[in-house]
């Protein structure tokens, strides 16, 4: 049976999915929530939900076409970041420790933590990967993949109230 929220309510027989409103935003495969990608060399980049639409409390992004490469080890002071893995294969560093990662698997960086990832398989890798809150994620990827994006050093970064701590380990 179909149902559908109605003021509040269940309605049967009616399509499960509300009709689009002001409120709602439909993100297609393949495209950006603001219809521009993002580069930073290593992926694409797509957002999915930009930071103003939660109110701060959550920032999700999609790569696609990893390859070889990664961000430097770095932590976030103040958010947490979740990785989750849709195709390909991925190694990542979260404190101590290392793993690799294959399609359906997650992990969580928590804040403070130093962490980074690579792609490591054979074939590009494509991963979502949200911040718990938003902070200042979203400025920092759109002024990372601008035209003249600023150096990647520890001055930088801190602006973004991240911590740059060394190179990715996990790149070779």
């Amino acid at each position: 049976m179909n149902v559908a929220a109605s003021g509040g309510h269940l309605v049967a027989g009616q399509s499960a999915s509300p009709p689009p409103g002001p409120d709602l935003h439909v993100v297609g495969s393949g495209e950006d929530r603001f219809g521009h990608p993002h580069s930073l060399g290593f992926s694409s980049l797509l957002f999915k939900i930009g930071s103003s639409e939660t109110s701060g409390g959550l920032f999700l992004i999609e790569h696609r076409n990893l390859v070889r490469g990664g961000p430097p080890l770095h932590l976030h002071l103040y958010q947490e970041e979740w990785f989750y893995v849709m195709a390909g294969e991925v190694a990542f560093q979260v404190g101590d420790q290392r793993l690799r990662l294959h399609p359906g698997e997650s992990v969580l960086a928590p804040r403070r933590v130093p962490h980074t990832f690579a792609s490591v398989g054979a074939q590009p890798a494509a991963m979502l990967i949200a911040f718990c809150p938003a902070g200042k994620m979203e400025q920092y990827f759109r002024d990372m993949s601008g035209p003249n994006p600023p150096n990647m050093d520890a001055q930088t970064m801190r602006g973004y109230e991240l911590e740059l701590i060394g190179p990715n380990p996990l790149v070779k």
